[in-house]
């Protein structure tokens, strides 16, 4: 009786594997099949203005880095059960208060504050949701608005514009002409957090209090102190894209934040990560935020405007959340 019981458990928790696996599975291929029905009706519609060199590598070189930095960071705080909302603006703050000493050419002051700020702003969100315990969405959506706030005072609603060319070259340049330097930034960010996230004992804790925080906290891990260097990152990786972005416009401006939070969190969603918390890859991530790009790419040839692509941009999301909630109910049920 007891060897039938175990067969069955056996039956039962192979079962759940190989729907959990066949799930993963589906849901990869899913996300890059979207982007390959997304690629094709462009050409098909717009084939000479999409389907040249110069828009795939503006697109490619030029957009999606900035999007896939974002929704790194974004994915990490999503798979601890959490949401930054702040990113946007510690992007523009960081930037900001840079922008002079940079323009000046203290280069080392300019991006050392940067990075202090970015770092600061996110360990302010991991204090609040950590020890103060107000719930994540809350605490980043505060410090947004307080960022923001102070972003604007500092820099009076004006630009600064104006950068040494071998500052922008840290986004214009390129290795030998062929591998574009923001490419080549990007790259090692995600190698970094790729590590880190898969690798490291950090990592598998940050998984961990995604699934349940109580039960990690029960295993002896600091979760506060998890969460906390979660947010501390993701400071610091919207400072290092507000540095790329600036270097990129030749302008620090307050308002230059714009969808940058709503489409990492898009780019999160769609690669997978799910707001259960425990689950997604910074790698996923890549295909969300080429989704988004060429999606919004595409509605700007069409000439679709600005308020309909954030309705496009907004029932992805949503379509992302039920694909989700879909196959999590078709595995239970196959079970």
């Amino acid at each position: 009786m007891h060897l039938m019981k175990n067969k069955k458990e056996q039956k039962v928790k192979g079962g759940y594997i190989l729907m959990n696996k066949l799930r993963f599975y589906f849901s990869k291929c899913s996300r890059v099949l979207l982007l390959l029905i997304i690629i094709i009706v462009l050409v098909i519609l717009k084939p000479d203005a999409f389907w040249s060199w110069s828009n795939i590598s503006t697109v490619l070189f030029q957009q999606a880095p900035f999007i896939m930095l974002m929704s790194f960071g974004m994915t990490l705080a999503i798979i601890t059960k959490g949401i930054d909302k702040s990113m946007g603006s510690i992007l523009v703050l960081s930037s900001c208060v840079a922008a002079g000493f940079i323009k000046n050419e203290q280069f080392g002051i300019g991006v050392c504050l940067a990075l202090s700020i970015g770092a600061t702003c996110g360990l302010l969100n991991g204090i609040l949701i950590t020890k103060v315990n107000i719930p994540p969405f809350i605490a980043t959506y505060g410090v947004d608005y307080v960022t923001l706030g102070i972003a604007y005072i500092f820099t009076g609603g004006t630009s600064t514009y104006g950068f040494p060319n071998n500052f922008r070259n840290i986004v214009t340049g390129s290795i030998n002409g062929v591998l574009p330097n923001l490419f080549i930034i990007t790259l090692m960010v995600f190698l970094i957090l790729f590590f880190i996230t898969r690798k490291t004992i950090f990592g598998k804790n940050m998984y961990s209090c995604g699934h349940n925080i109580n039960a990690t906290m029960l295993c002896g891990v600091d979760t506060r102190k998890v969460i906390t260097i979660v947010y501390v990152i993701n400071g610091l990786i919207a400072a290092i894209t507000g540095l790329l972005y600036m270097a990129r416009l030749n302008a620090a401006d307050p308002g230059i934040s714009g969808n940058f939070t709503l489409d990492s969190i898009a780019a999160a969603l769609i690669g997978g990560t799910s707001f259960g918390g425990g689950k997604g890859s910074v790698s996923n991530s890549i295909i969300g935020a080429l989704v988004i790009v060429f999606l919004r790419n595409g509605m700007n040839i069409m000439g679709v405007q600005t308020t309909w692509q954030q309705i496009v941009v907004g029932l992805v999301i949503i379509l992302s959340i039920v694909f989700e909630s879909l196959t999590k109910r078709l595995v239970k049920s196959e079970l």
